[in-house]
């Protein structure tokens, strides 16, 4: 779901009832402009390589439809020199067009490789419903493309592609690479066709269900949580709006009047999460289909080696999602590795930062994402076995001003290694012992009290308000400053119980919705009062139950909290980005030296 999303935004407040619509309609016709798209060219020649547009008829989820692509053939590869393939596709609402699908193409075609860059279904002028790169309809249409590299079938034109470097009678040797809604397909892809022998997944998510509607407490299994309202009802408008946006009268782009480009179960998805209301079995099959077609469900039949890239600065699919699909895939056996890199969804999308990998200018070599990218390549696709593809985990460091070093490593993601503690008087301090016994209260009103990101306002071109909390409707606990720089890498925990009877009364109604929610997050106090959420992050959290202790979660951060700033630990009642409490549920946190909250960091400095 990669659409450029700039860094400004600002405040969208409005009731919930009366906002959603009419974002969903200025998202809408913002993007209809960038999404435009041209008539397919015929075959050009840059002298590196020759770029030919093909149709390609698959089928697709019980669908028959035309998937619109590019092949891009290296000057001097023919059937007696051969090379192995890429195979790319767009992000959300993008297509083979948009600046960072066609510069994969472009860029590997550059370095000798055979591209084949398509629209996704559902886009550009590819037909079929938009399905979230499920595998069983997205993967499928995708294991089609391979067997054309494979020289097993033709493009609807009659070309063939009887040069792509094979390992077997229909076994081509081709890689995956893309960003976002480009990067599920690859292991949607590679869990059905086991020819697919790379994969660099950038930005992209393991669960749906998470992505969306995050709970981020520890072991809820089966508990949805707070619906993430913007980021979700401005893709959904994307989907909805692609006939519009892409003039078709191809009938396999065509659901029905109520859904007219997704799915049906993403559409019933979609209404049950803006319904606000959630019974046991609607629940189960909201969370069940989510899951279908996300990596968390077939990642153990994907066995291809794969590079995980993952942005620090996303509020979409942050690193906790890559850091659970790496987890995944090493405990199944499979070669992986993992970078954080700067930008994600919510900043650095349109304009990295200085030596960060910028896919529109496809600078693999002068960036150290990039040159991972090809190191990755050369071994498992040009077989290279003394090829270095680099450290189990990297991680981009921006109070480095040297773009040659701005990156750290690790043999493996940093341990919880740091211990704090939640004292009765607002300290978060380092040792049980300095607990003061105390409680401390806040309660939610009716309206959002809190303010993280603005998650979509940077597409309708307004700009974002700093984080906030209202006094009353949270709690805070804050450090001494620090005597040195401490540096998180990773996801904090933290252990709490809260005390909320009015919580209490209405949890087992059956309906999940009367459950508490709260949402977690760390700030980096300055000394001068300055108050920063890092990526503007958060930890939703709908509690499973309010009379037991519970542990969140945190999202992946990589920040510097530098010598004389104080971390503060914040848990408030509401988040504007977010769907939050039905009702008022006052909110009780106790503290004693023998029971009380505890927060946990990966520190690697500090």
């Amino acid at each position: 779901m990669s659409r450029a999303v700039p860094r400004s935004r600002a405040s969208l407040t409005p009731s919930r009832s009366r906002s959603r619509a009419p974002l969903a309609l200025a998202v809408s016709a913002a993007l209809a402009a960038p999404l435009a798209l041209t008539a397919p060219a015929a075959a050009s020649a840059t002298g590196q390589y020759t770029v030919t547009p093909l149709k390609f008829t698959v089928q697709a989820g019980g669908r028959t439809c035309t998937i619109d692509a590019d092949l891009y053939r290296p000057a001097g590869v023919d059937g007696s020199h051969t090379a192995p393939a890429v195979l790319a596709t767009n992000g959300f609402g993008g297509s083979k067009s948009d600046g960072s699908t066609d510069a994969i193409g472009k860029a590997f075609a550059a370095r000798g490789y055979v591209g084949l860059v398509y629209s996704g279904l559902g886009f550009g002028n590819s037909g079929c419903l938009v399905s979230l790169d499920d595998p069983r309809i997205d993967g499928q249409a995708a294991s089609q493309l391979v067997d054309f590299l494979a020289g097993k079938r033709a493009a609807d034109d009659g070309t063939k592609a009887d040069y792509v470097t094979q390992d077997g009678s229909g076994d081509p040797r081709v890689g995956m690479v893309g960003g976002s809604y480009g990067g599920a397909i690859q292991m949607a892809t590679a869990a059905v066709d086991h020819r697919v022998d790379a994969l660099v997944p950038l930005i992209t998510w393991n669960d749906l269900a998470y992505s969306l509607d995050p709970n981020n407490a520890v072991g809820a299994a089966g508990v949805p949580g707070a619906f993430k309202w913007q980021w979700t009802n401005g893709f959904y408008a994307i989907g909805e709006g692609q006939p519009l946006l892409a003039p078709s009268l191809d009938p396999s782009r065509i659901n029905s009047l109520t859904c007219l480009h997704f799915v049906s179960e993403a559409c019933e998805t979609v209404r049950t999460l803006n319904s606000g209301s959630y019974p046991a079995d609607r629940t189960r099959q909201l969370l069940a289909y989510a899951r279908s077609v996300s990596p968390v469900s077939y990642l153990n039949q994907v066995k291809a080696p794969t590079l995980l890239v993952q942005g620090q600065a996303d509020s979409l699919f942050n690193l906790n999602e890559a850091e659970a699909t790496y987890r995944t895939l090493k405990a199944n056996g499979v070669a992986t590795k993992m970078i954080w890199q700067s930008w994600g969804h919510s900043g650095g999308l349109t304009d990295p930062a200085s030596g960060e990998l910028n896919l529109s200018q496809g600078n693999l070599e002068t960036s150290y994402v990039g040159r991972r990218i090809l190191a990755w390549f050369d071994r498992y696709l040009h077989h290279k076995k003394d090829v270095d593809t680099g450290p189990a985990l990297a991680y981009y460091r921006d109070w480095i001003d040297d773009p040659g070093t701005t990156y750290g490593t690790a043999s493996q993601v940093p341990a919880l290694n740091r211990t704090l503690y939640l004292s009765g008087d607002g300290k978060l301090v380092d040792d049980r012992s300095k607990v003061a016994r105390g409680s401390r209260v806040y309660a939610n009103l009716l309206t959002p009290t809190s303010h993280s990101e603005s998650s979509l306002a940077g597409v309708i071109g307004v700009s974002d308000p700093d984080p906030y909390d209202i006094k009353g409707t949270y709690l805070g606990w804050t450090s001494e400053p620090l005597t040195e720089p401490v540096d998180v890498v990773g996801a904090p925990r933290a252990a709490l119980r809260v005390v909320s009877p009015a919580a209490e009364r209405v949890q087992d109604s059956g309906d999940a919705a009367d459950k508490l929610v709260l949402f977690a997050k760390l700030y980096d106090v300055a000394p001068d009062g300055t108050k920063t959420l890092v990526h503007r992050l958060v930890a939703p959290v709908r509690v499973p139950d309010v009379t037991r202790s519970f542990t969140v979660t945190l999202p992946g951060i990589v920040h510097r909290y530098e010598e004389g700033h104080r971390l503060e630990f914040v848990i408030a009642a509401s988040d504007d980005a977010y769907f939050g409490n039905r009702g008022i549920k006052p909110v009780t946190v106790r503290s004693s030296p023998e029971d009380t909250g505890v927060l946990r960091l990966p520190v690697v400095r500090g």
